[in-house]
């Protein structure tokens, strides 16, 4: 006993020193490493027999493809997630979405804090960028609060469902069991459901509905936008310029989305033309917050007629807020860009919002995360294109969804090839963790020169 003592001792002294010393060449890397492990280690416990409904394992693509949805809290699918997987697999699927929510920088300071007992300096800083606070100060506890926060959200998203799943006559354990699950699945945006019938059956009821719509929205805003209004909800005054931004955007496309996605649907038999009044209120709600990042469907997409594709296909590349449980190129880099369009049309100098200015660098980061997000998504549209017979407008809608962590799909993931599956997983892949978090982690530093050119104008436009 001692001596299994003393080599556990020093394994974990040798794992500290070296997620001290990732954490101080590369934060980032380090989170991309945490994130990849993460991935890794649900896929192979997705391969288990024990895993699946059926005898036998999974294929390591469906394995594959379903760890990187769940814990990338994407919800596409190539097996049907309530009939193929056993109740073991269930949970793994829960557990990886529940993990991933909490994002790729908190994860890995997670890991250090754990290792090493304490959050460096560059860990802090770290998780200060995935969080967006000033403070390094604060991270331990902000890191410790965003736990807590996503906990209290779920418990009270299950305590809600529980009750209903028990007036649809479900036993108690059912009941509570599929509560628990879509409780992680809507805070978190994953998108996976495991009720046979599925959700189409209740998008009209509200007791349902309506949890859906609300704990997408909170997961969808960001933990620094909840935490910010935990503290100054009755002081807007005092909120951040991040939080008023999140707020303003994200509820302006929603209010869009409601306005634009029955307006479009309205008259089709397949989607909202057969449903009442109360009804079509309760999936405009639904899909004015679910085309962003959720894809919890109470409609068929694939019935959705093109122009609606296409509308969400902007709603789903736009995706959630930062540091949040969606992905896409975040409400916020909208708003910069946007912000900056019209600085430029006004002809003033500086970028201004709520009495402050946006510094040129958020604009150049703006500017990059859009751009090498279109560069994605055109990649994978083109690839897609080549190796399927799908038509544009359809894989275009996959990619998008997958770049944006959303899960919406017109149906035909599972009939993707292998190498389209691998082509969706990767692209799952770098939407959750981030086209900048990918970018600084092959080289994270702020290079600073001595000498500087000579400025010149060229033609633009």
């Amino acid at each position: 006993m001692e001596e299994f003592t003393t080599r556990w001792h020093a394994l974990t002294r040798r794992l500290n020193d070296w997620v001290d010393d990732m954490a101080q060449s590369s934060p980032a890397r380090l989170a991309l490493l945490v994130f990849t492990t993460i991935v890794l280690v649900v896929t192979a416990l997705l391969s288990l027999p024990i895993a699946t409904a059926a005898p036998g394992h999974a294929p390591l693509v469906d394995a594959l493809f379903t760890a990187t949805s769940a814990v990338c809290v994407t919800g596409l699918v190539t097996v049907d997630t309530a009939t193929y997987w056993s109740t073991f697999g269930h949970a793994v699927i829960m557990t990886g979405a529940a993990i991933g929510g909490l994002g790729v920088m908190t994860l890995a300071s997670i890991l250090g804090f754990a290792v090493s007992r304490r959050i460096g300096l560059t860990q802090r800083l770290l998780t200060a960028r995935e969080t967006k606070t000033d403070r390094l100060g604060e991270v331990g506890s902000l890191v410790r609060a965003v736990i807590v926060v996503a906990a209290s959200v779920q418990l009270t998203l299950a305590a809600i469902l529980f009750p209903r799943f028990m007036v649809l006559g479900e036993p108690p354990g059912e009941a509570a069991w599929h509560g628990a699950f879509m409780a992680v699945s809507i805070f978190n945006n994953a998108g996976f459901v495991i009720l046979e019938e599925g959700l189409q059956v209740h998008g009209g009821d509200w007791w349902i509905g309506l949890p859906i719509a609300i704990g997408t929205g909170m997961g969808a805003i960001g933990f620094p936008v909840l935490l910010n209004l935990r503290r100054h909800f009755f002081h807007p005054r005092q909120w951040s310029l991040h939080t008023k931004l999140t707020i303003v955007t994200y509820t302006s496309l929603s209010v869009l989305a409601i306005i634009v996605i029955p307006a479009m649907e309205w008259t089709n038999p397949q989607t909202f033309g057969g449903l009442d009044t109360g009804e079509k209120v309760l999936s405009a709600l639904i899909y004015s917050v679910n085309a962003r990042s959720s894809g919890l469907e109470t409609i068929p997409v694939g019935q959705m007629r093109e122009a609606t594709w296409f509308f969400q296909d902007a709603m789903m590349f736009i995706g959630g807020g930062t540091a949040s449980t969606g992905g896409g190129l975040k409400v916020t880099t909208l708003a910069v860009l946007v912000l900056a369009i019209m600085a430029e049309a006004r002809g003033d100098r500086d970028i201004e919002a709520f009495r402050r200015r946006i510094g040129a660098d958020v604009v150049r980061l703006a500017v990059a995360v859009a751009f090498i997000g279109a560069t994605m998504v055109g990649t994978a549209t083109l690839v897609l294109l080549s190796i399927t017979n799908f038509q544009l407008d359809t894989v275009l809608f996959e990619v998008i969804s997958a770049f944006g962590t959303v899960g919406l799909s017109t149906g035909i993931t599972g009939h993707l090839p292998d190498a389209g599956k691998y082509v969706i997983t990767s692209l799952m892949f770098m939407g959750r963790v981030g086209t900048m978090t990918l970018a600084a982690a092959l080289a994270l530093r702020s290079r600073r020169r001595v000498i500087r050119m000579p400025e010149e104008r060229p033609a633009v436009g």
